[in-house]
């Protein structure tokens, strides 16, 4: 049997880097992924609730921001709860594996590109010809 999702879709928040009693990290935040429409139908979006741990928290957590869009493959988890009020619940998560940049730092900042130096060309040091029987492959 398969349990294996594969999403690509944009972060709905800033994910928040947080520790379980014990001391891991885990992050839990959504994504919204738009669902195939047929011509002349609207577009419909799904807000899907995942979760990552250990490194893979760590790693959204410093590189990925509200409206940036991921990719993720991971497993679907169901778990059941009591409400306050004592209504039995069942959440549907998909527990993050590995995640990816699927666009790139100047698509994810705009067309301004704000987030990347500012450099001068005369920042950078000329380089020394190479011949091409120097080279290792």
């Amino acid at each position: 049997m398969f349990n294996l999702v594969v999403l690509t879709g944009r972060l709905t928040a800033d994910p928040e880097l947080k520790t379980t009693t014990n001391g891991t990290n885990v992050t839990t935040f959504s994504i919204a992924v738009e669902r195939r429409y047929r011509s002349g139908e609207e577009r419909q979006t799904d807000f899907i609730s995942i979760v990552a741990w250990q490194k893979t928290a760590e790693f959204i957590t410093k590189y990925f921001k509200k409206g940036n869009l991921i990719g993720i493959e991971g497993s679907i988890q169901t778990r059941r709860y009591q409400d306050k009020n004592g209504n039995n619940r069942t959440v549907f998560e998909v527990i993050a594996n590995n995640v990816q940049f699927v666009e790139s730092k100047r698509e994810s900042a705009g067309a301004d590109g704000a987030s990347f130096s500012n450099a001068d060309v005369n920042d950078f040091a000329e380089m020394d010809a190479v011949e091409d029987s120097d080279l290792p492959f």
